[in-house]
């Protein structure tokens, strides 16, 4: 079992409910992560909030895991970007992440074959170890390209490098 761990220090004072500092700063290892509560819950804009690091792990996993099994299945993916959204709202009752939805955007090398490129994004949504850890519901919307193919190289004395 691997485990992993987070140091979290908040100091100030809670005498008041809305005046009290919500910045916090975490240590992951050797990376400090400045937080703050969500700008719409008094936090700070400038940090980053739980609900960020929330869709930033789901989009992480999705796109690791995705990026293991195409390397695996001979995929070559050239570019993989992801605009992940997440929805926070009372859901049964609860303030919640009520839903996640991942578009990742995926350049392929040109030639390869998108029908299993698209078939690897549910397995590797099904693989994800974040996303089998969490009770909201994620939505993966993904866009395929393919990276064009690189023309042949010029020769240096002017040539074509044609025959005949």
């Amino acid at each position: 079992m691997d485990v992993f761990t987070a140091h979290l220090e908040w100091t100030g004072a809670t005498r008041d409910p809305a005046t009290f500092s919500r910045n916090l700063n975490v240590q992951l290892d050797a990376i400090a992560l400045p937080m703050s509560s969500a700008p719409g819950y008094r936090g700070d804009p400038s940090r980053t909030n739980p609900e960020q690091l929330f869709v930033a792990a789901l989009s992480a996993c999705q796109a690791l895991t995705y990026l293991f099994l195409a390397a695996r299945k001979g995929i070559t993916v050239v570019r993989y970007t992801d605009d992940g959204e997440g929805c926070l709202a009372v859901k049964d009752g609860k303030m919640r992440m009520a839903r996640v939805t991942l578009r990742p955007h995926i350049t392929l090398e040109a030639g390869a074959d998108e029908a299993i490129a698209r078939e690897l994004v549910a397995q590797a949504h099904d693989g994800c170890f974040i996303a089998n850890s969490v009770s909201t519901p994620v939505d993966i919307a993904p866009v395929f390209a393919f990276a064009e193919a690189a023309a042949p190289a010029k020769r240096s004395d002017g040539l074509s490098g044609r025959s005949g």
